[in-house]
């Protein structure tokens, strides 16, 4: 899949939705622990927000939570290939992402009908990710990530949150790290028109970072390439609103009303039906054209 064919960035901003085949999500949405049936379950989801108006299906199935345990390859592609597999029979034409760091299981789901790769480590935790990529001709997403595993803080009632490493000019370094990413990837072969950078949202941040970040989201658009933003039930929203995951819709809807104003391309999101409405409708007034005062020629 060609991302210049499929999208036409700049006209409006995109949902993708968020389907976790997962049993630990922290946003208690894993369909591994809240259905008898993963598959169907996540089947039926991905109906559901294509029906919805999502224009991307993210399917993981290893979370990436604080404090989450790591899965080896074979459990996470146990999980993922049959969704996308069953996915794309029942949704032939939909744009499926894949959403892994490792090569072996991002190449499996790209084998049983996925069309791009969500790598919250910017193509960058296996080494032949990005030769598999470019090898594939396929988009990516790449991520900007410094979180740690053993570096977090846990609330029992906000839940866990990555600490944030010690930043010189945040805004600064966080672009040259997305430069450099896009730069790794285009010299693995991947074209330049296959990118899109997220600045990872939660990943490595602290809360006045997380919340500047996509108030100047703007300021990365010098980068050139689309952008994709997650904030959706993240912590930070917890920590302003003082609200567990499930209950964090209101600030997601203006955490990604926002991100569209600041120049969004893609937001990345739970609950797609809500929040396809605020994109349409933050769309629609931002690109809204001047009318014309009474009287004037």
């Amino acid at each position: 899949m060609r991302l210049a064919e499929r999208f036409e960035w700049g006209t409006r901003c995109h949902v993708m939705g968020i389907i976790n085949v997962t049993p630990d999500s922290f946003s208690g949405d894993g369909l591994a622990v809240n259905a008898a049936d993963p598959v169907a379950a996540a089947e039926a989801l991905a109906v559901a927000f294509d029906e919805d108006g999502a224009d991307i299906l993210d399917v993981g199935g290893e979370s990436t939570r604080p404090g989450a345990q790591q899965l080896d390859a074979a459990t996470e592609r146990t999980r993922v290939v049959p969704v996308v597999a069953a996915i794309r029979a029942t949704l032939p034409d939909a744009v499926i992402s894949i959403d892994s760091y490792r090569a072996d299981v991002a190449e499996a789901a790209l084998d049983a009908g996925a069309d791009m790769i969500n790598d919250v480590w910017g193509l960058t935790k296996a080494p032949e990710m990005a030769a598999m990529a470019a090898r594939r001709g396929v988009p990516v997403v790449l991520m900007h990530n410094r979180s740690a595993a053993g570096q977090t803080q846990t609330d029992a009632r906000l839940g866990a949150s990555y600490d944030a490493p010690a930043y010189g000019d945040f805004f600064a370094e966080l672009a040259a790290s997305l430069r450099l990413l896009a730069r790794r990837a285009e010299e693995a072969g991947v074209a330049a028109d296959q990118i899109v950078l997220d600045p990872g949202v939660g990943f490595g941040k602290t809360l006045e970072q997380n919340l500047a970040l996509i108030n100047e989201l703007d300021r990365l658009k010098e980068l050139g390439y689309p952008l994709l933003v997650g904030p959706s039930r993240k912590s930070f929203i917890g920590q302003v609103l003082d609200l567990p995951a499930d209950q964090r819709l209101e600030g997601t809807a203006a955490a990604v009303a926002l991100s569209v104003v600041r120049g969004a391309d893609i937001v990345r999101v739970h609950d797609v039906r809500q929040m396809e409405r605020v994109v349409r409708m933050t769309d629609a007034l931002i690109r809204a054209h001047p009318v014309a005062s009474a009287g004037a020629a």
